[in-house]
């Protein structure tokens, strides 16, 4: 059993282009074919037998929504990194001895329980402090060819990032540089890059090294032991930033919601 943990706590900023979507409440309350956000989130981790609790940050029972698996609420902390030690301690108050947890954000409406699943049977066995979910392009734009994300390019594949994370719980600690800068980089394909150092920047540019060559290289950089899950499903890398997104991902759950009733 594994407990999960979803941010929820961002509210957009009118500078923020889904602030008119908003009317000024968390952005994972914004309205999804039907339902908030993050309900969709909570819909497929409620769904999955290996989830033991749900911890949610950044929202409360007044926000009128609900899980299959026991939910734990945390409130805002502020910063995301402050959210997600909050996360982790009331993991760790739950059960001291939890190793690892997964973090999933409340902007990926379309995932099901089976990517989740997907994630922790690809996690088993990895001695690993992080393991991150990458989705490659020709993953993401066969599933939504307008969904206009940024991509890393490798020697061997392009990539985007996907937004469900597995950590040890120990690395929540500690090293604040290293974990805002990887924060600060989530949206930024061009962040990711720099932030590992411009001599593997350039050897990327010049297609000189894998995925795997530069995790590596960019492990022993950071001092941390990192692995990235290349996912089969775009889901998990089709968060909503951007109205065009919302518009995307209401009219794809609309259509599922249609074919389930």
């Amino acid at each position: 059993m594994i407990d999960v943990i979803i941010t929820a706590g961002g509210v957009p900023v009118p500078e923020d282009k889904l602030y008119p979507f908003a009317d000024g409440r968390s952005k994972a309350l914004i309205d999804v074919a039907g339902k908030p956000m993050v309900q969709w989130v909570l819909d497929a981790v409620g769904s999955v037998d290996f989830v033991e609790h749900v911890v949610v940050i950044g929202l409360g029972p007044k926000d009128g929504i609900a899980c299959e698996k026991p939910m734990i609420f945390v409130p805002n902390h502020g910063s995301m990194l402050e959210n997600i030690r909050a996360g982790v301690k009331k993991v760790m108050e739950l059960n001291p001895s939890t190793e690892y947890v997964i973090l999933v954000s409340s902007d990926i409406p379309s995932i099901k329980g089976e990517m989740i699943d997907w994630v922790k049977d690809n996690s088993r066995g990895e001695e690993a402090d992080i393991l991150y979910c990458v989705v490659p392009r020709q993953v993401m734009e066969t599933r939504f060819p307008d969904s206009n994300r940024s991509f890393i390019r490798f020697k061997d594949l392009e990539i985007c990032g996907g937004d469900i994370i597995v950590f040890r719980t120990a690395v929540a600690y500690g090293r604040d540089m290293i974990w805002n800068r990887l924060i600060d980089a989530r949206k930024s394909a061009l962040k990711q890059a720099s932030m590992i150092g411009f001599d593997i920047l350039l050897l990327m540019a010049m297609r000189r090294l894998t995925l795997e060559e530069a995790i590596k290289r960019v492990s022993n950089r950071l001092g941390l032991k990192g692995k990235a899950l290349i996912s089969p499903y775009a889901e998990i890398g089709m968060d909503i930033d951007k109205p065009h997104q919302l518009e995307i991902l209401r009219a794809d759950l609309l259509k599922r919601a249609t074919l389930e009733s």
